[in-house]
């Protein structure tokens, strides 16, 4: 740490220059400082090494050819600025944007910058109200510069409040272990995350989710407000940690529309490798939104990645062939029916595809293909394959009920006797309208009005089960807004994990869990004859810097504010390194802003790292003091008692 009376020395020396290096607020014009150091501006380094703390600090003295010569360590005094945070009692210190590089550095200390893409290394603390987006810029950790704290940010938390629900406890019960339930977390999801990785690292069959759409609307709950580099860095960090979550034979689901769609299929082919890559399923009932050049937004995708193609295999469905239809039979016996050679109906015409009209002689007859409006229609084959279905006996002659006389294919049973469903089928007959109004339907009957504005239909969400799942499977969402997710893999007997922040968690989705559990007959219950029944472990991860988030957030009053704040320091509570609070706290600057502009900077300097407590702090009594004796048994059968 650069000695304080450093700073103030320096301070003082370029405020005798006046506006030169501070603007009229008083804030240090730090990229003109440093182009001035760059280059040896004469009036200012004669000002500096005219102080002689300045000079014994940042001066050595070298030897050539006997004589001795004195050097400015000038790269040293320019870290003071950009390290060592000049700015100790002032808030201008965290206006910092991060994105531009050069060799490492922080982008507003040097002249030599080059575009770099956006916080492409970085890890993104991103909270998904919208009070952390409007009150906070979202704040990113550097892998270099930052690895200690990337590592205590994603380290395993702990869990309070573990309850059970069933359907003899609709209530909830207390419990103290857990044992591969079902489990609905509470809290950031990044964080949640890594403290799922031991326990579940290669287990969950399906990951399914519905990400903030980064479009800006005002009709979601969660903050849906990004720069696209901070979305995809948003989305990169969870999806690289929810990569190892996936069994080999794991498939990962992401529902988005066509905003960010691009963009996170790269980003997708770049985490899962683009050999991975399944399919882009397009579904049609969009919001509905127009654009600004008014076209309506009408299909959603949902972009389909295996962990490992080689061990992919998708549930396609059997049924058995109904051969009470197939009334003919060929000289050897074989059953089989006929099918008109062409498609009847006026939409068939000449001009759709005139390659496929064409006169075919069959047994003296020459035949065109008339549509059932006595309009030129088509055929339904190429000519190669016509001539090559007379020849081997697949088409045969016959006569409409009309008395016109007609080509017909023959079509045989598949000898096994079992029709299977292909993915496309799948796709096309069952989740092409499957989107459209349905979720919102569902949760209206629920709750009366869905509290939210777009929600995803179960009928949508049994379809992906039925196609990448089997029952026991672990299935995984977290952005789990309404629990669509979990309550359709409850009702098709699958396990699942859902995470959410947001505090409708309790209001919503446990609540809509706990009618599910008593047998609520909406969406696909009639599907599967769904009777009730199963059962969930709900836990919250443990506030720390979070719970001081909140109230700073809620405080109504400066008074409030002044007494969070204050509680803040009492209790320990961690503070960016960076910055003396209560310094700032002291600062005239500080002490003018409106309510509005104290809540932001507190918001901003309280540490990010610390939101929640590590399942390391479990040794400590003060923390043990916070915890209830059930809270305590439960982290450590979650985490199977290891070592801590």
């Amino acid at each position: 740490m650069i000695d304080s009376k450093i700073m103030e020395t320096t301070k003082s020396i370029l405020k005798d220059f006046g506006n030169t290096y501070f603007s009229d607020k008083g804030t240090l014009k730090r990229n003109k400082v440093i182009e001035d150091l760059d280059a040896y501006t004469p009036m200012l380094m004669k000002a500096l090494l005219a102080n002689q703390l300045l000079h014994d600090t940042y001066t050595e003295s070298i030897v050539i050819d006997d004589k001795s010569v004195e050097l400015f360590k000038l790269n040293q005094f320019i870290e003071m600025f950009t390290y060592k945070e000049y700015w100790q009692d002032s808030y201008t210190k965290f206006e910092n944007k991060i994105g531009l590089t050069a060799g490492g550095k922080f982008i507003d200390e040097t002249a030599d910058v080059v575009l770099d893409f956006p916080f492409k290394d970085t890890v993104l603390k991103a909270g998904m109200t919208k009070e952390d987006q409007k009150e906070a810029d979202e704040p990113f950790l550097h892998e270099t510069i930052a690895k200690a704290e990337i590592d205590q940010l994603l380290e395993p938390k702990m869990f309070v409040n573990a309850t059970k629900y069933d359907q003899e406890h609709l209530i909830g019960e207390v419990v103290d272990d857990f044992d591969n339930d079902n489990l609905i977390i509470k809290g950031n999801n990044l964080i949640a995350l890594y403290s799922l990785k031991e326990r579940y690292a290669g287990r969950v069959k399906l990951i399914y989710l519905d990400p903030p759409y980064n479009t800006k609307h005002d009709s979601f709950e969660y903050n849906d407000n990004y720069s696209r580099s901070a979305w995809l860095t948003f989305v990169k960090n969870r999806l690289e940690i929810a990569k190892s979550l996936l069994d080999s034979d794991g498939v990962v689901t992401v529902q988005i529309d066509d905003h960010e769609q691009a963009y996170l299929k790269v980003l997708m082919d770049s985490i899962f490798g683009e050999l991975n890559f399944i399919s882009t399923v397009v579904i049609k009932g969009g919001s509905g939104r127009q654009d600004s050049n008014n076209f309506a937004k009408t299909h959603e995708f949902i972009l389909v990645y295996a962990k490992d193609i080689n061990y992919f295999e998708l549930n396609a469905k059997e049924s058995e062939i109904d051969l009470s239809t197939f009334k003919k039979f060929d000289k050897s016996g074989k059953p089989y029916k006929t099918q008109l050679l062409r498609k009847w109906g006026n939409n068939d015409r000449r001009e759709d595809r005139p390659n496929l009209y064409y006169p075919i002689e069959f047994e003296g007859k020459t035949y065109y293909p008339i549509n059932s409006s006595g309009e030129d229609g088509r055929w339904r084959w190429e000519p190669s394959k016509v001539k090559k279905g007379i020849e081997n006996g697949e088409i045969i002659a016959g006569t409409s009920k009309d008395g016109k006389p007609e080509l017909y294919q023959k079509v045989f049973p598949d000898e096994s006797g079992i029709k299977k469903t292909t993915f496309a089928s799948l796709i096309e007959n069952n989740l092409s309208d499957s989107y459209s109004g349905k979720g919102t339907r569902e949760l209206n009957k629920l709750f009366g009005k869905s509290p939210f504005a777009t929600p995803k239909s179960e009928i949508e969400l049994k379809q992906l089960l039925d196609m990448f799942t089997a029952e026991r499977d672990i299935v995984l969402d977290f952005f789990m807004g309404s629990a669509t997710t979990q309550a359709v893999a409850m009702k098709m007997n699958r396990r699942f994990i859902g995470i959410e922040q947001m505090d409708y968690i309790k209001t919503v989705s446990v609540e809509r869990l706990k009618k599910v559990i008593a047998g609520e007959q909406g969406g696909i219950s009639k599907d599967v004859n769904w009777q009730g029944g199963g059962s969930f472990v709900y836990a919250e991860l443990m506030e720390k810097n979070q719970g001081y988030l909140k109230d700073v957030q809620q405080a109504e009053t400066t008074k409030e504010l002044e007494d969070v704040v204050q509680r803040m320091i009492e209790g320990g509570a961690d503070f960016d390194f960076r910055v003396d609070v209560e310094k700032v706290l002291q600062d005239p600057e500080y002490q003018a802003m409106v309510l509005a502009d104290k809540k932001q900077l507190i918001v901003k300097v309280i540490d990010k790292n610390q939101l929640y407590y590590a399942y390391s702090d479990m040794d400590d009594r003060d923390v043990q003091e916070l915890m209830s004796d059930s809270d305590i048994a439960f982290n450590k059968s979650f985490y199977g008692e290891r070592d801590l």
